[in-house]
């Protein structure tokens, strides 16, 4: 099975964000005292641009656009691809479940969002995630083929989350249960959990038994959705899944307080990339449920490490770690692109940190991250407009800023605002 390692790129919620002073060369910002926050409106009208109703095969169900382009943000298409995916959709499931309340309006947005990932499980367990702007689903390209990938571990995730807001008695609760154990039985089936070896990439070791070997960032997916999972069904084959998948991600750690990365968990073999690193969130969730101290001990030394590292210098895109002679050095870094899903676990992982201790300093580092947004960049320009609710699509290179606003930009942008108002996601 191949990786695939390409990121695929109304109502009101408020939270508190401000725009520091630059930091001076070789200091951390200090983080903003709370009396200094500015209160900004965050809405969801780019997401209720992105949604649409459609019928996929003969079901009514709800999509989301993938790419909405400047200036007037009108919809494309991949060729490839299609127009609307399950990588994305249950992104918006997880937002809208996350919300305190649903208005009647935004419950049958939830609905029919569910319905759209059903209908793509295919016969295996697993989902495809693509479908046509006519309504076929592309079950033949790499990126939808129904298998354990990226977006059958984020359509477990949805699943689980809308089940937390769907009325428990409905019909597409009742299939959304189905479908969730369906595929958690594929994933004890198909994850190789029970495997004890290691693989070594220049220089540095790492665990054998996450998706793809050594996929961390996959498997911070899978433990994302596997912990409501388990807190719905008390499952002791899901809680040993989670125990082994949060036993890789500390395995995937690498540097400390002193050395380079500074406890960042690395993405894929001795890979680390900014898209999906939520490793430290993920470990973050799965501690506190499991009561497993070492998983948020590793968590922590991430958050404490890695990111005061990374606003200090400047936020990272990729690089590759070798390691020579008991030394440890950084290869191929790369700054850009810099986009909102590398951004938002980070402020995920920051403020679950805060929420798992109760200390402020770890909310105080969520905003300082989450300023990124708010234009504390490369580019020093706003990532994300609060007129609009359009998160752009990153800083591509030096100075340069897609303006388009897709909706895996739109909804990473909106689930780091969403927990910054104090409302966890599920």
């Amino acid at each position: 099975m191949a990786r695939v390692t390409t990121a695929l790129l109304g109502g009101f919620l408020a939270f508190a964000l401000a725009v520091p002073a630059p930091a001076a060369a070789g200091q951390v910002r200090a983080p903003a005292a709370t009396s200094g926050v500015v209160r900004q409106r965050v809405n969801l009208a780019h997401f209720d641009h992105l949604f649409a109703e459609a019928t996929v095969e003969g079901e009514r169900v709800g999509v989301l656009r993938i790419y909405s382009e400047a200036p007037d943000y009108r919809f494309a298409i991949e060729p490839r691809e299609g127009d609307a995916c399950v990588d994305d959709v249950a992104r918006g499931m997880v937002l809208l479940a996350a919300m305190p309340r649903l208005d009647p309006a935004r419950l049958r947005q939830l609905d029919l969002l569910t319905r759209f990932v059903l209908r793509l499980q295919a016969d295996n367990g697993y989902f495809h995630n693509f479908v046509w702007n006519d309504g076929r689903i592309n079950r033949e390209y790499r990126t939808s083929l129904a298998e354990l990938n990226w977006w059958s571990l984020r359509a477990l995730w949805g699943l689980e989350a809308a089940l937390q807001k769907l009325p428990a008695d409905s019909t597409t609760a009742r299939r959304a249960r189905q479908a969730a154990d369906r595929l958690v039985a594929n994933l004890k089936r198909d994850l190789p959990t029970a495997n004890t070896a290691t693989a070594t990439f220049d220089g540095v070791d790492v665990p054998g038994w996450l998706p793809f070997g050594s996929g961390a960032d996959a498997a911070s997916t899978a433990l994302l959705a596997l912990v409501p999972h388990y807190q719905r069904t008390r499952d002791a084959g899901t809680r040993a899944l989670i125990v082994r998948l949060g036993e890789g991600l500390v395995r995937m750690q690498a540097g400390d307080a002193q050395t380079f990365p500074h406890g960042a968990h690395l993405s894929w073999r001795n890979q680390w990339h900014g898209w999906g690193n939520a490793q430290a969130y993920a470990l973050l969730r799965a501690g506190a449920l499991l009561g497993r101290p070492d998983f948020t001990k590793s968590a922590l030394a991430e958050v404490d490490g890695f990111y005061p590292y990374l606003l200090r210098t400047g936020m990272l895109s990729s690089f590759t770690l070798a390691k020579t002679g008991g030394r440890s050095e950084p290869r191929d870094v790369q700054r850009f692109p810099q986009i909102a899903y590398g951004i938002s676990p980070m402020v995920l992982a920051a403020n679950e940190a805060f929420r798992v201790t109760g200390e402020r300093r770890y909310r105080d580092l969520a905003h300082d991250l989450a300023r990124w947004f708010a234009g504390s960049n490369d580019v020093k320009r706003p990532m994300y407009d609060p007129a609009t609710g359009r998160a752009y699509d990153g800083i591509v290179a030096a100075g340069r800023v897609n303006r388009n606003s897709g909706a895996e930009s739109t909804i990473e942008a909106l689930f780091a605002l969403t927990v910054l108002q104090g409302t966890p996601l599920p």
